[in-house]
């Protein structure tokens, strides 16, 4: 596991190594900079190897390095693309390299102290709360809780959304339908928080969902992918709840119905335990 983080560390070596913007740009493609870097976070996401500890704190020291550095090569009308779009991307590896790092030196305390801290930049109170979800300690419950309203920011409110299915026994099915109530006319937050919600009430399979679910068997917003269609996943609930497939505005009969279904239950049992992270600034 400590071998994949070390492979990144070696990586963000050879970028501050790089004298020139058209060397990193190179380093930054040959490695794959961005790519190596999340795949070797995913690794340490719920890991307590101590082993890892020592080249995640070079990485990060490595990442601060260069986000001292390249700005300053990266002058002029050259380097404008990289100042856009690699110098962003590096924060986002820092920031979330730091949140690993608080996690395994002091465990979830740490990452709920950094994710409530207001003079905290607000990624890396993001991804701290992240991995607090991808962790789903049962003591953390509250803190999701608290960021189950409709004027949370919305990254944190998809967390929360996304970890309330880790928490059958504190009954947050309730929440979780009275929310989508409460932001169903907002289209743009319902497009990005509505799919959260479902799947968790699709795990979660608490009958208080029932009433939403037929309201939206009829009245919900459709979509090409079935795990995102309010009206398929409403269904799906329906009948793992009830038996019943009830009339609704997609499918003429439950003769018709019945495939489309059985492959969306599939898609939704295998993404049960993903939670989808989005790029916070």
């Amino acid at each position: 596991m400590s071998v994949v983080v070390e492979g990144f560390a070696e990586a963000l070596r050879a970028l501050l190594d790089a004298p020139t913007l058209e060397r990193v740009e190179g380093v930054w493609q040959r490695d794959r900079i961005e790519e190596r870097g999340w795949k070797a976070l995913a690794t340490v996401d719920r890991s307590t190897d101590p082993s890892v500890v020592p080249p995640l704190d070079e990485a990060d020291g490595l990442l601060l390095r260069l986000l001292d550095r390249l700005p300053l090569v990266a002058h002029g009308a050259s380097g404008a693309h990289f100042l856009t779009f690699r110098i962003p991307a590096l924060e986002r590896l820092q920031h979330a390299t730091a949140a690993a790092l608080v996690a395994h030196r002091f465990g979830t305390a740490g990452l709920a102290t950094v994710a409530t801290d207001a003079r905290a930049p607000t990624t890396r109170r993001y991804h701290a709360f992240l991995l607090l979800a991808r962790l789903h300690a049962h003591t953390t419950w509250p803190l999701f809780e608290r960021y189950l309203v409709p004027e949370a920011h919305h990254a944190f409110l998809g967390v929360a959304a996304e970890a309330a299915r880790y928490y059958p026994n504190a009954h947050p099915a309730g929440r979780l339908v009275a929310l989508f109530d409460a932001t169903r006319r907002d289209f743009q937050l319902r497009a990005f928080l509505g799919p959260r919600l479902l799947e968790s009430l699709f795990v979660l399979a608490d009958p208080v969902s029932v009433p939403l679910c037929h309201e939206l068997a009829t009245a919900g917003h459709t979509d090409p992918d079935p795990t995102r269609c309010e009206v398929t996943v409403a269904l799906v609930i329906l009948r793992r709840l009830t038996g019943v497939v009830p009339v609704n505005s997609k499918f003429p009969d439950e003769a018709a119905a019945a495939p489309r279904l059985d492959q969306a239950e599939v898609e939704l049992e295998a993404e049960r335990d993903v939670l989808r992270p989005v790029v916070v600034l």
